[in-house]
């Protein structure tokens, strides 16, 4: 094999599962789209999605910033040698990042060093399958963090909130099902995509789960018990009225894929790997002999173009609202406590990033910057250095905000910070301090990440370069940055009320159907 040929392969595969949505999950976005009613948040969110979509396939850039961890599954001919596969794929992974299609994910566990490359110990994860056929196999999937979390496992018999006790059998399995899509929330970035492990340990339990992922959505499952069950939570789980964003609405779920294992007698897992809307995963068909592309995977069907519709939608969506409110840092309290949640809201000029090491860092340190009325956008862009030293957005959506609850209220009250924008909402700790201090949280579109890159209208500086890019403290100049209010200075949650009104729909699904 000519292995530089191979390693273009692998270059090919990480751009096109990075920027380029696959036919099954456009088929899925497009059939939640027609569901929702015209103007509600869902209807805006979905809009915001299908532009950003089509920003992605025009720009060949992230479809969202956090380009998860790469997880390879490559089938391979007896023969062919596995070692020099792994480092082909290596260096196509330390190239795509070097140009923007892959954020640096790769970070020391115990330092906190990011390599910059998107490699490092056990990374990327590449498990390799020997086969009797003649030509290699090759499979990505780029499963962010913000869904990552969201994943969980069960241990049989164990008792549901909203469902009661979970049992031993099929119908055990299926409570646990419908509890991990409602435990999820907005915070995966939902609609969603869930697979699921039966059986096995605790390792091999999850494995199985996240192999469902590579299944098209499309298929059907040839276990007669295991398709009732995927069409069962399929019909049954958007019953939860969770919604996109977890803003409610009559989509929740966009695929379910299940799958079984044996298990010991002592241990029943059921493992869910859950995964968001933007579901990258690709294949393809390698020739073993010369290490070229033959056949692309999960492209049956015609592939939908959101670009005749995608701008004039979003722009509509965003008309319907009663009124569009101009937030300009730095912000004053008096305007904040205006604001109540369902607000949209724009924003025009500085705002900061802000994630998981910044907000430790500010919770034992003096901030580089006076934030005394200023916008934190808890973000982790994909960035580019120009020739002339000038930095380029070139991804900026939204991380999951839950992971900054025990920080957020003492930060926002210690500098003075008036807004913090994110996805999925924050908990108790947050909402008194937003009630306490004057603040609000502005819930933007999870994986819009060329639709909010297009917003940035340049970089004006960067602190804390230490902690890596997706972890830097970046000074955005942004221009129509739209956002939704959902948490509020007067005490008020949208996602509070949403979990509350989901797991009393969850409720309904208590008694025994299988």
């Amino acid at each position: 094999m000519d292995i530089q040929k191979f390693q273009n392969s692998m270059y090919k595969l990480i751009v096109e599962t990075s920027t380029n949505l696959p036919k099954d999950v456009r088929r899925a976005v497009k059939a939640a789209k027609e569901k929702e009613s015209a103007g509600t948040r869902a209807a805006m969110s979905l809009a915001t999605i299908t532009n950003n979509i089509k920003m992605a396939d025009d720009n060949v850039s992230p479809i969202c910033q956090d380009t998860g961890l790469p997880t390879f599954k490559i089938k391979t001919p007896v023969g062919v040698n596995q070692i020099e596969l792994k480092k082909a794929i290596q260096n196509a992974i330390a190239e795509a990042t070097k140009d923007g299609k892959l954020r640096p994910n790769s970070v020391d566990s115990l330092t906190g060093e990011n390599s910059g490359d998107n490699l490092g110990l056990g990374l990327p994860v590449v498990k390799f399958e020997q086969w009797e056929k003649d030509y290699i196999d090759a499979r990505l999937i780029l499963k962010g963090g913000g869904c990552e979390n969201k994943n969980i496992q069960y241990s049989l018999p164990c008792e549901l909130d909203g469902l009661g006790r979970a049992g031993r059998d099929l119908d055990g399995i299926r409570k646990c099902i419908m509890h991990s899509v409602y435990q999820a929330q907005g915070q995966g970035c939902s609609a969603g995509f869930i697979g699921v492990g039966i059986g096995g340990d605790r390792s091999s339990g999850y494995d199985l789960a996240k192999e469902q992922l590579f299944r098209s959505n499309d298929d059907v499952n040839p276990h007669e018990d295991l398709r009732k069950l995927e069409e069962y939570i399929m019909e049954n789980a958007n019953e939860l009225g969770i919604g996109t964003m977890g803003f409610g609405g009559e989509t929740t779920l966009l695929g379910c894929k299940i799958g079984v294992m044996n298990r010991i007698p002592a241990s029943f897992f059921v493992s869910v790997a859950y995964n968001c809307w933007a579901f990258r995963r690709l294949g393809v068909v390698v020739d073993a002999a010369t290490g070229e592309i033959n056949e692309w995977l999960y492209q049956e069907g015609d592939k939908i173009d959101f670009a005749p519709e995608a701008e004039k939608e979003t722009a509509a969506a965003v008309e319907a609202e009663p009124e569009v409110i101009t937030l300009k840092a730095p912000i004053k309290e008096e305007q904040i406590r205006e604001l109540k949640v369902g607000d949209v809201v724009r924003i025009d000029g500085r705002m900061y990033t802000g994630r998981d090491a910044i907000h430790k860092y500010l919770s034992e340190h003096d901030a580089p910057v006076d934030l005394d009325g200023q916008i934190i956008y808890h973000c982790g862009p994909v960035m580019l250095k120009d020739e002339e030293g000038n930095w380029h957005v070139k991804a900026a959506g939204p991380t999951t905000s839950i992971r900054e609850e025990p920080y957020q209220g003492d930060i926002m009250k210690k500098f003075g910070i008036r807004a913090v924008i994110g996805k999925g909402g924050m908990g108790p700790k947050t909402l008194a301090a937003l009630e306490e201090h004057g603040g609000v949280y502005l819930n933007a579109i999870g994986g819009a990440a060329q639709y909010y890159a297009d917003c940035i209208k340049s970089v004006d500086g960067v602190d804390l370069m230490q902690f890596g890019i997706p972890e830097a403290m970046w000074h955005l100049n942004v221009e129509g940055f739209t956002a939704v209010v959902t948490m509020d200075a007067h005490g008020n949650s949208l996602h509070q009320d949403v979990e509350k009104s989901s797991l009393e729909k969850l409720a309904q699904f208590k008694e025994r159907v299988f």
